[in-house]
């Protein structure tokens, strides 16, 4: 979306920057798929059903290789160890460098398995299950270190030098964040000059919680390399940690996730070859942004396996468990918990699954809300989950699994599992920030048709004819999402999930209709009513999990996936319901209150 759509006049010269610099990078396609169809309230259900499977043969390929990883994680690898001691052994590293786990989806031209997006998830909820740690090394190489940015921007020259590097097991890392710059690269204090024959850069600056970069022989790092018409420009470089000039100045240590080769990393006047930019100058942010989309999806697909284990370890303590004369799990208090772990294993998986075969069956697919609601839902499902775990098993679940090991009871790793997977709201976009995220590019049909009669920029006749065109467009749009209409759904789908898919298209309607009035009541200003967005965007992320459980359910046709589905439809129906409801109220006061105490 070009600045031209969104009225910049009133803002401050801050954020005028960086708007302008993230709606230049932006995929400045107009919104397609389901989930773009749910916030228009016309969900078609055709590009849900049937839910795409793998093909056969990379089905089997993808089966034998999560055969493998499952036994050496089982046999060559203590996760509990890895926590005590901070540290990966080498060994473990070799061993998964053999496995082709720093390949998985690595063409095998360039020396990798070249197994799709949907094997690569299944082998992130394998890990997810296991060691925090480890999945957090092997996702932060092939999901936003060197090997994604190379495949989706690279040249082939760039490819074949590192790619083959990267799958034999030479860690990378991608570093964006700075000690002062959280979201808003338009602050970014790293530079790159070019030299005066165009030949080379010098790179000069530090990044902060660069994760793998202690273990990383070549990362991304993006540097502003400032343009006439475009100060803030980002630009992508590959750059190999042994050159003259890196440095890296200390590890950091966090809360959960203790093995994690995080660090602070400097560039004092480092030498970079001018064929080490990716995709181009200026065009970095574009780079972290399209890499991100499908790297999100590395989060939730770890959180299916954080949500499997805490389900077992909770279902089977809560059938041995006795309280007042019957087994804890037939307590209604708890008997609630398990039956949300359960269905939210079963909606995150179908959102990874459908969002990654999306990414399968074309690799240049627009998956911007897919993939930005499958890391929203999925991370606060998973966090949710390992609370509701520890509440399950108590003091069990409080104690580390060393001291439960110690004194000869099932050493279920609750604690560990609950400091690690906190962290996966806030790695790679915030909660907060999704939600602003989601947001903006829900709205993006909206601002394309009405923001020009908004923008105080243009003349006054360009308005009223921009403000006539989306008056004639909406004449139609809006009485349609009153018009009930349900396309697309298979003849054979049980009929309490064909039910609740109807329930999904009448809410699909009241969303847009709320998203419409929500823009005509506060114009300009509906980009300060964050708590409002974030309910709106929360109701579109509910309904795309109810969407897509069914659809797993039906692809999958056993009892126990429909009885999940059915839950997790009625459970999303309550929530949305309830959302609409909180929509309606004001925020003022809290806002009120806030600023008050921040003066």
């Amino acid at each position: 979306m070009s600045d031209s759509l969104i009225d910049t006049t009133k803002m401050s010269a801050g954020q005028r920057a960086a708007l302008e610099l993230a709606e230049s990078s932006r995929d400045s396609r107009e919104l397609s798929g389901f989930a773009a169809s749910l916030f228009d309230g016309s969900p078609d259900f055709r590009l849900l059903f049937p839910l795409p499977k793998p093909q056969e043969e990379e089905r089997i390929a993808g089966d034998a290789f999560l055969e493998k990883l499952r036994r050496f994680l089982s046999q060559e690898t203590d996760p509990d160890a890895i926590d005590r001691n901070g540290e990966i052994p080498d060994s473990v590293i070799d061993g998964l460098a053999a496995l082709g786990s720093f390949g998985i989806k690595i063409p095998k031209e360039y020396g990798g398995l070249g197994l799709s997006q949907t094997s690569y998830s299944r082998a992130a909820m394998v890990l997810g299950g296991h060691c925090g740690n480890l999945t957090a090394l092997l996702s932060a190489h092939q999901s936003i270190g060197i090997p994604q940015p190379l495949l989706a921007f690279g040249s082939e020259e760039q490819k074949k030098k590192y790619l083959p590097r990267c799958a034999a097991g030479a860690i990378s890392a991608f570093a964006l964040t700075e000690k002062e710059v959280g979201s808003d690269p338009a602050r970014m204090s790293t530079t790159a000059t070019k030299s005066e024959d165009g030949s080379h850069w010098i790179l000069n600056g530090e990044k902060l919680w660069c994760t793998n970069v202690l273990k990383a022989k070549h990362l991304i790092v993006m540097a502003r390399t400032p343009l006439p018409d475009k100060p803030h420009a980002i630009t992508a470089f590959i750059v190999e940690i042994d050159w003259p000039g890196v440095e890296i100045v200390t590890r950091c240590r966090f809360m959960g996730l203790k093995a994690l080769y995080n660090g602070i990393i400097r560039f004092n006047d480092v030498k970079v070859p001018s064929e080490n930019i990716v995709h181009g100058e200026g065009k970095g942010l574009k780079v972290a942004l399209t890499t991100l989309n499908t790297g999100r999806l590395t989060l939730p697909a770890a959180c299916v396996g954080l949500l499997n284990r805490c389900y077992s370890m909770a279902l089977e303590w809560s059938k041995k468990r006795e309280q007042w004369g019957n087994a804890i799990g037939f307590h209604e208090a708890i008997a609630g918990k398990l039956a949300d772990l359960r269905a939210d294993a079963f909606a995150t998986e179908a959102l990874v699954l459908y969002t990654s075969s999306l990414v399968d069956a074309d690799h240049g697919a627009d998956i911007r809300l897919e993939a930005a609601i499958a890391k929203l839902w999925g991370t606060e499902a998973g966090w949710r989950g390992a609370d509701s775990t520890m509440q399950i098993k108590g003091g069990r679940g409080y104690e580390t699994a060393d001291s439960l090991r110690d004194r000869g009871e099932t050493p279920d790793p609750v604690e560990r599992l609950l400091r690690d997977s906190r962290i996966n709201t806030i790695f790679e976009g915030s909660t907060e920030i999704m939600h602003l995220f989601i947001a903006r590019e829900a709205l993006d049909p909206h601002l394309r048709r009405g923001a020009a009669a908004l923008d105080t920029r243009k003349d006054k006749g360009d308005r009223f004819h921009a403000a006539v065109k989306a008056g004639i467009y909406y004449a139609t749009w809006y009485p349609a999402r009153w018009i009930p209409r349900v396309a697309g759904l298979p003849h054979d789908l049980d009929p309490a999930l064909k039910s609740a898919m109807h329930d999904v298209a009448s809410l699909s309607r009241r969303l847009a209709r709320t998203l419409f009035h929500a823009m005509a009541l506060n114009g300009p200003k509906l980009e300060k009513r964050q708590l409002l967005l974030g309910r709106l965007v929360d109701t579109g992320a509910e309904l795309l999990a109810m969407s897509t459980a069914a659809a797993h359910a039906h692809s999958l046709g056993d009892p126990a996936s429909i009885h999940t589905a059915r839950y997790v439809c009625t459970r999303g129906k309550a929530r949305v319901e309830a959302l609409f409801r909180a929509s309606s109220a004001p925020d003022r006061a809290a806002y009120k209150l806030t600023k008050e105490s921040l003066a």
